[in-house]
């Protein structure tokens, strides 16, 4: 006997535990159509938004091999990624043609190299003092990769462990959930709203219609698609 509950019922680590091998074989696999090759545009022109000082650093979770992180880097800024898959860490610096410092922790390995370092491992298992530095969050790629049973306890996580008064720049997209399984998955306004409204400030920066410009949401039968900009600002302690 299971004490009542059913063989067929997951526990939450073990939904985490599944959640973390997918994302794993996708890498595995070279599934990775989320990656960008170019610098996000939005990083772009919405980066003054996040007014960070020079010397500062800047938070990049489940950062996989973005390119982004080095125009972070560019300007002026030392860049903490986190990311559960070795293989996009190794990646990262191989391409870009850094020779990265790697040593080993208990719960990363950390890999450091010309201001970038990434921790490989679990998000879930940062705690406040590797963060206590942050002087902002870039999120393009956490929020709309997890489902939705897990984004309460990330956002959850992610506002635990940051300092006060910090500014995340984050990137949302938003489609009918219906007409396609995510990753990426679809991410409201009301969600955002509802996931981070009582321990941040919330701006909507710019919400576009982009369904024109992305033929893989198209083949998947996709009808409507919209990317949306916010500027987060955890509340002062």
């Amino acid at each position: 006997m299971d004490g009542g509950r059913s063989k067929f019922i997951l526990g939450p680590g073990e939904i985490r535990k599944m959640k973390k091998e997918y994302w794993l074989e996708r890498w595995r696999q070279e599934e990775i159509g989320f990656h960008q090759s170019e610098i996000n545009s939005y990083l772009r022109q919405y980066w003054p938004e996040l007014q960070i000082a020079p010397g500062k650093q800047i938070f990049v979770p489940f950062c996989g091999k973005s390119r982004d992180m080095i125009w972070l880097r560019e300007q002026n800024l030392s860049v903490l990624g986190v990311e559960l898959s070795p293989l996009a860490v190794e990646a990262f610096f191989k391409e870009n043609g850094y020779s990265p410092r790697h040593t080993v922790g208990e719960k990363f390995d950390q890999w450091d190299a010309d201001g970038i370092r990434i921790l490989c491992g679990d998000f879930f298992d940062l705690k406040k003092n590797d963060l206590a530095e942050m002087g902002a969050v870039y999120d393009r790629a956490s929020l709309i990769a997890l489902p939705p049973e897990t984004r309460r306890a990330y956002a959850d996580h992610l506002l635990r462990i940051l300092p006060p008064a910090i500014p995340i720049l984050l990137v949302t997209l938003d489609y009918p959930q219906s007409e396609m399984s995510g990753p990426p998955f679809a991410v409201s306004t009301a969600e955002v709203e509802a996931l981070y409204g009582k321990h941040a400030d919330i701006r909507l920066l710019t919400k576009l219609d982009v369904l024109a410009e992305n033929s893989r949401f198209q083949q998947r039968g996709v009808s409507q698609l919209q990317e949306s900009i916010f500027l987060l600002t955890t509340l002062a302690a």
